[in-house]
Formats: C-alpha cells, sequence, structure tokens
C-alpha cells in the first residue's frame, strides 16, 4: 500500500478546507448507477445494510488516507444517511472534514437496480425548502456547502428570485452556497452565475463541473471563476469509467502508455490531470472499493504541468451523446 496522503487547501475564498481529492458518494448510496463495472465492483449485494457497510467501509478508508472532501446529494439514495451515521460514529473534529451535499434532484428508485426512473429532477422553492431540511436533519451542523444540483439555462433557476434570496438567506446563515453544472453547455452556466446579483450580491462561491480529459470544454470559465475567487470541485474526472483500465477503447491507448511509464494505473493518470488544472481546488473521486481509491490516491504523486496530458478530447457533443446513452446498473 503507498504511503501518499492527499493534502489539503482552502476551497477558493471561502473558509472551507478541502482535500485535493474528495469522495464523491453518488455510486455508494444508491444500488444503481451509470458507472461501468458496477457488477464487478459491488456484485449481487445491494441491499441498503451492505452499501451502508461499504460506505462506511469507504469513509474510513478515504479519511486514513487524508481525504477531507465528502460530496452527496439529496438524490444519491441513502448517501447523506451513511455519511451522517459515518459522522456521528467516528465523530472526527468539526474542522476536520468539509461536507457538501446538493438540493434539486430526488431519488425515487425504491432501491430498485432495474427502476424505470431513478431521479426526478426539480429546482423549485419548495423543493429548496423541503430538501435542505432533510438534509440537515441528517447531516446537521457538518453540513457545510449546498448546492443547487444540475443548474442549466434551460430550468431557469439562475433567473429564479426566490430560490435565489433563498440561497442568499442560506448563505447567511453560515452555509457556504455553490452550483453544479452538466452536459455540453456547462461553461454558458458557469459564466451565467458569475453574473448573478441579489443586491449587489452574488449568492455563489463554489462551482462542480465535469473535467477529464475527454471533456474540457468548460476548463476556460472554470479558469475565470477561479479567478473571482470561486471554489472549484471537479466531477466526473474519470468518465464515469470511461478512463479506468477496465475500460476498453483506442481513447485509453496514451493514458495506458503513461501509466506503464510511471508504474501506476489509467485511472491515477486521468485523476492526476485534472489536479494539474491550476483552477482545480478538489478532484472527486468515485471509487467504490479500498483498492479503486488507493489506485486514485496515487494521482497525488502524478500532478505536473496543465498541458502535460494526452490529447485525447471528444466534442461535448460527443461525449455527453455517450455519457447520456450509459446505463444505470
Amino acid at each position: 500500500m503507498s504511503d501518499t496522503r492527499v493534502p489539503t487547501r482552502r476551497l477558493g475564498s471561502t473558509e472551507l478546507t478541502v482535500s485535493r481529492l474528495g469522495l464523491g458518494l453518488a455510486a455508494l448510496g444508491r444500488p444503481a448507477y451509470i458507472n461501468l463495472g458496477r457488477q464487478r465492483d459491488l456484485g449481487f449485494d445491494r441491499s441498503v445494510a451492505e452499501l451502508k457497510r461499504r460506505c462506511h467501509a469507504m469513509l474510513d478508508a478515504a479519511y486514513a488516507r487524508g481525504i477531507r472532501y465528502f460530496d452527496g446529494a439529496r438524490s444519491y439514495g441513502m448517501a447523506e444517511d451513511f455519511l451522517g451515521t459515518w459522522l456521528h460514529a467516528r465523530n472526527p473534529p468539526t474542522d476536520a472534514v468539509t461536507v457538501g451535499s446538493k438540493w434539486g434532484y430526488a431519488y425515487v428508485g425504491s432501491w430498485l437496480l432495474d427502476a424505470p426512473v431513478h431521479e426526478v429532477k426539480d429546482l423549485s422553492i419548495d423543493t429548496l425548502h423541503r430538501q435542505v431540511a432533510e438534509s440537515r436533519a441528517l447531516l446537521g451542523d457538518r453540513l457545510q456547502l449546498y448546492q443547487i444540483h444540475s443548474a442549466t439555462l434551460e430550468s431557469k433557476v439562475l433567473e429564479n428570485a426566490d430560490v435565489l434570496n433563498e440561497l442568499e438567506r442560506l448563505r447567511s446563515t453560515g452555509l457556504v452556497i455553490g452550483l453544479t453544472v452538466t452536459g455540453p453547455n456547462q461553461a454558458d452556466v458557469i459564466r451565467r452565475a458569475l453574473r448573478v446579483s441579489i443586491d449587489g450580491l452574488n449568492p455563489f462561491q463554489v462551482v462542480q463541473a465535469t473535467w477529464n480529459l475527454l471533456e474540457r470544454s468548460a476548463a476556460a470559465a472554470l479558469a475565470e471563476a477561479k479567478a473571482r475567487g470561486w471554489g472549484v470541485i471537479v466531477k466526473e474526472a474519470l468518465a464515469n469509467g470511461r478512463l479506468t483500465d477496465p475500460a476498453g477503447g483506442e481513447h485509453l491507448t496514451a493514458l495506458r502508455q503513461e501509466a506503464i511509464a510511471h508504474s501506476t494505473t489509467v485511472d491515477a493518470v486521468a485523476l492526476a490531470a485534472a489536479l494539474s488544472q491550476p483552477w482545480a481546488d478538489v478532484v472527486l473521486s468515485g471509487a467504490v472499493t479500498t483498492e479503486q481509491l488507493q489506485s486514485n490516491v496515487n494521482a497525488v504523486a502524478l500532478v505536473r504541468g496543465a498541458t502535460d496530458w494526452p490529447e485525447i478530447a471528444e466534442s461535448p457533443t460527443t461525449y455527453w451523446a455517450r455519457r447520456s446513452a450509459l446505463a444505470w446498473q
């Protein structure tokens, strides 16, 4: 086992301290998700008890390796519940971990692998009121960062005065407020969020976006957000499993050569590329096994110049079409 530990830094201009790698709970809080290889990684037992055990074990392993940022959402099944019970049981010092979550989607999959619908989006003020209360009931004062889940231009959430005023009120109570973005128009949404003004104030301090070696289109907008003092969190740095050793495809040839040259794994190379971007504060690991987590942590030792990585990017349209085609499994 490598003795590499994940370093920490300030999240933008907020008062939050985060680790360069964070643990995302999207794949640990519900039985089905769109990551490749879940049958291989999780097996047949996807019961609540088994996923709770696994989630707690992953949180233990992450904490032991220096990971101090944990990322959940209301739509991640029981992720907030699992995280809340782990925090209660382990009781790490208040300033030792930073917890973020999200509102705007509800989990409706009834704990079924083959549910016809797994989550439903609703970015209304009523959903915000309901879900922030639910998140706080499960996470208590540990909840420090609360984000709009997948803000888009089409949703009009960034023009919704009721939502924006409530977010500003929540910020005044001590929560750090952020948004996550997704899809081929991520950059446009980030720039629109940078222009939000509520009586001259912008409630947002953090943005979470997809960036990986296949999808780099948000980079310039993320750099603009960073220059404004926002914290930047990178999600899906492994492209839902497409940038891992078990995945197939010609796009992995250059990454495998890099991995062999450094005696490491494809996922570590891909995560190191994200960590190397000067605007990135946190890069999320979506590991569901301790072996995956250790492999991800090895990325910390590979960080180098932001442009010193294989050019394998797809067009945003192609990338997001392929992502949309991934099956819940």
